[in-house]
C-alpha cells in the first residue's frame, strides 16, 4: 500500500478521505453544470487514479446525482459538499474536487475548459490555455 499524498474531507468533516498517487490532469471547467454543481464561478477538478483513492470515513454518507448517463457526480448528505465524479466508461479514474483536498497540492491546473459558458461576472485571470470544449486529448 502508497503512503498517503493528500488528505481531504466534506465541510462537515463526516466524509474524510485520502490520496495515495498524484492529481492528473487539473482543470478549471466553466461549464454551466460545473457552475450550478459548485455555486461558484468554475469548478477546479483533478483526475486520480481509483486505486490511489480511499475513504477513511463517511463513504454510506454520501449521495449521488448521475448528472449525465455516463457520469455521477458524488455530495455529502449532511453538509452537501461536492466530493468526486465518476463516469462508468473510466471506473478506473475519480474525478476529485480539489477544494476539498485539505492537503498542499504540489500538481498545478494546466488549462481552463469551456472556457465560452464562464460565469459574465468571471474574469480569467492567468495565462492558461483556454479552451472552448474539452481540452485536447481528454478520454
Amino acid at each position: 500500500m502508497q503512503a498517503t499524498k493528500y488528505k481531504g474531507s466534506c465541510l462537515c468533516g463526516t466524509v474524510k478521505f485520502e490520496i495515495s498517487g498524484g492529481i492528473q490532469d487539473i482543470v478549471y471547467c466553466h461549464c454551466s453544470r460545473c457552475r450550478k454543481a459548485q455555486g461558484s464561478a468554475f469548478a477546479t477538478n483533478g483526475v486520480v487514479q481509483a486505486s490511489d483513492f480511499n475513504f477513511i470515513t463517511g463513504q454510506d454518507n454520501l449521495t449521488g446525482y448521475k448528472s449525465s448517463a455516463d457520469q455521477t457526480k458524488y455530495f455529502c448528505r449532511t453538509c452537501g459538499s461536492p466530493i468526486l465524479s465518476k463516469s462508468e466508461s473510466q471506473p478506473d479514474q475519480v474525478r476529485i474536487r480539489l477544494g476539498t483536498v485539505e492537503s498542499d497540492i504540489t500538481e498545478r491546473p494546466a488549462a481552463h475548459i469551456f472556457s465560452t459558458s464562464k460565469a459574465k461576472w468571471d474574469v480569467i485571470c492567468d495565462e492558461l490555455p483556454q479552451y472552448t470544449e474539452y481540452e485536447p486529448g481528454r478520454k
